[in-house]
Formats: structure tokens, sequence, C-alpha cells
């Protein structure tokens, strides 16, 4: 089994089309881009902020409803990248025992931040795509702000063509 490494949200960037949430390396320096739907970004977004939904979204049911069966999120995993798309895994721990489902990674996050529980990721998934760094000074933090408002999915991907041809 590969080495999990644990991660946390770094920021959501998101346009009427199209949102990447950054995922940085707890305890490195990498971060890894996703490109999710508006929908779950405004999901993921909406919680972290604190601000109360008038009605509860999907993902705020789903945890209503796993709690009413005394069942608990203990982890997400992003399990896979294959083709360009990432695939995830939800790890339930309830009075059955202990299960996983499979899952979209953006329904996974936005289940972890309700729980409260670890985000994942296997070590070969850094090694199968383009991860950015993460900016050390106050004037590095700003340029790569400047830079992930602008990003787009296909300058992450001819960025990783280009790279691949080196």
């Amino acid at each position: 089994m590969s080495k999990e490494i644990e991660l946390k949200i770094y920021s959501i960037a998101s346009s009427l089309t199209e949102s990447i949430i950054f995922l940085d390396e707890a305890d490195g320096i990498r971060i890894l881009p996703i490109w999710i739907g508006p929908a779950e970004a405004q999901a993921i977004a909406i919680k972290m902020s604190g601000y109360p939904s008038p009605r509860p979204m999907t993902h705020d049911l789903i945890f209503s409803m796993l709690s009413a069966l005394k069942c608990s999120v203990k982890k997400i995993l992003l399990s896979e990248i294959i083709d360009n798309t990432y695939y995830a895994k939800i790890f339930i721990s309830g009075p059955q025992g202990d299960f996983e489902i499979d899952s979209r990674p953006s329904d996974a996050i936005a289940l972890a931040v309700r729980f409260g529980c670890p985000i994942m990721v296997r070590e070969e998934i850094f090694l199968k795509t383009q991860s950015l760094n993460k900016p050390i000074s106050e004037d590095e933090v700003h340029s790569f702000k400047k830079e992930l408002e602008n990003l787009k999915p296909t300058d992450f991907f001819k960025r990783k063509k280009e790279g691949e041809d080196e």
C-alpha cells in the first residue's frame, strides 16, 4: 500500500463555469489543484465560511443522515488519477463497522469539511500529475494568488505537457 499524505484546503478559485480547489500538503511544499464544479466549490466554501444555509444543501443532508445513523466520516482519500480525472474514497465508521464508498473528490471534500476529518492523498498521485509549490515570502504569496486567479484548466494541462517534453 502506498504512503498517504495529509492535505489541507489552501484556497478555492471559482468562475461561473469552473472552479479549482487547491489542496496543500500539510507537512510539505506541494499544492495539488483539482478542477471541480461550481456547485461543489460553493458547498465547500459555504461550510468553511461558517455561513448558515437557510435550508440544508445536499452535503448537509448527507451529513445529517450519516449522523442520525450514528456514522461518521473518518477520512477521505484521493485514491487515483486516470486520464486527468481524480477518484476518491470516503471512509465511514458506524455501528455496523467500517466501510468505504467511491466518490468524486469534490463530494468527498465537502463531507470532510462537515465532519472535520482528514483529507488524504496517495503519494503516487503527486507523481502522476503536476503540482505547484507553496509560496514562501509575502511577495511570492501575492504573485501566486494573482496567478491562481487567472489559471484555467487548459493552462495547467499545457504546462504539464511542456514539462513532459523536457
